[in-house]
């Protein structure tokens, strides 16, 4: 909050510590944030907020940092591209965000979100968002929903660097964050599944072979096949140039256990309610707040 009260100018850009750009990012996207709208479907609504997708860099060579690294340069990145092409809704990850104080200062809380606990506090501006522990998602929706402004996704990326991490580290930020995200948007973390290879893999399998009588040993490995071809050109796509050589059996070794764990995960993250953050346990609430617990420090799942 202070470098927010702080803040000489009305455009603030908010970039988190771990996370590089190319030089020219913030210029062209203050030229979106300040330009006409994007939206080509009329009426034509002002931009209110510019991000940057992210895109993992490790000098780390744990396995954790490497399923971490595949998730975002892959699953991630073709998700959220995609979302926020269609538009239909906020999708916003807090890696790199560009907005208007003054926008921000509209916003009343309780407006943007239905609170659903009785002892919700209610409150305007940046520091109303304190309570969330996505509080970048929440401030989107609200951008989107109580101002009726949209998001424009920049063609810039958030480098994020990764630190060390262990398999379990990456098991709980997922689970972490899909827990987080089902009290924002049900319906989409009930539906991921579905947009994962496995489940849908097995799904069209089973279908084709009672449609046509392709058997599923056969169906599979072209349907993973050219799964693997998509993610590899989502992250040519970012990264500029195609995966190295070098790294492309740490890189398909990495993938399949991304792959694998995607519905265990999953699984996991909807039936529980409690997070850890740096240290503190915080109970989800059905409205999105965190609630921090007095249940002593472990092994969260």
């Amino acid at each position: 909050m202070r470098p927010y009260n702080e803040a000489a100018h009305d455009i603030l850009w908010v970039l988190d510590s771990n996370v590089a750009v190319a030089p020219g990012t913030l210029t062209r996207a203050i030229g979106i944030l300040s330009g006409p709208s994007s939206n080509p479907i009329p009426p034509r609504r002002r931009i209110a907020l510019v991000h940057h997708v992210p895109f993992a860099i490790s000098s780390h060579v744990s396995f954790g940092a490497q399923v971490e690294a595949v998730f975002l340069n892959t699953n991630h990145a073709k998700m959220y591209i995609a979302i926020n092409a269609i538009a239909v809704d906020s999708c916003i990850v807090g890696k790199s965000n560009l907005f208007r104080r003054s926008d921000i200062e509209r916003l009343d809380v309780s407006l943007a979100r239905q609170q659903t606990h009785e002892n919700s506090r209610h409150g305007q501006g940046l520091a109303a968002f304190g309570r969330f522990i996505a509080e970048d998602n929440m401030i989107g929706l609200a951008l989107w929903h109580e101002l009726d402004l949209r998001h424009s996704l920049s063609c810039d990326i958030a480098y994020n660097t990764l630190g060390d991490m262990s398999l379990i580290d990456y098991v709980r930020r997922r689970i972490r964050w899909i827990r987080v995200r089902k009290h924002m948007s049900l319906l989409a973390t009930l539906l991921e599944p579905f947009t994962e290879s496995v489940m849908l893999g097995a799904i069209t399998a089973m279908s084709v072979r009672f449609l046509t009588g392709v058997p599923i040993w056969l169906f599979l490995p072209v349907h993973f096949f050219l799964w693997v071809l998509v993610d590899l050109d989502v992250y040519a796509s970012l990264a500029g140039h195609s995966l190295p050589v070098a790294q492309w059996r740490s890189f398909l070794v990495a993938w399949v256990v991304r792959e694998v764990l995607a519905f265990p995960i999953w699984v996991l993250s909807v039936v529980g309610n409690e997070v850890e953050w740096r240290g503190s346990r915080y109970r989800v609430r059905r409205n999105g707040e965190g609630e921090r617990t007095s249940r002593s420090r472990g092994v969260l799942l």
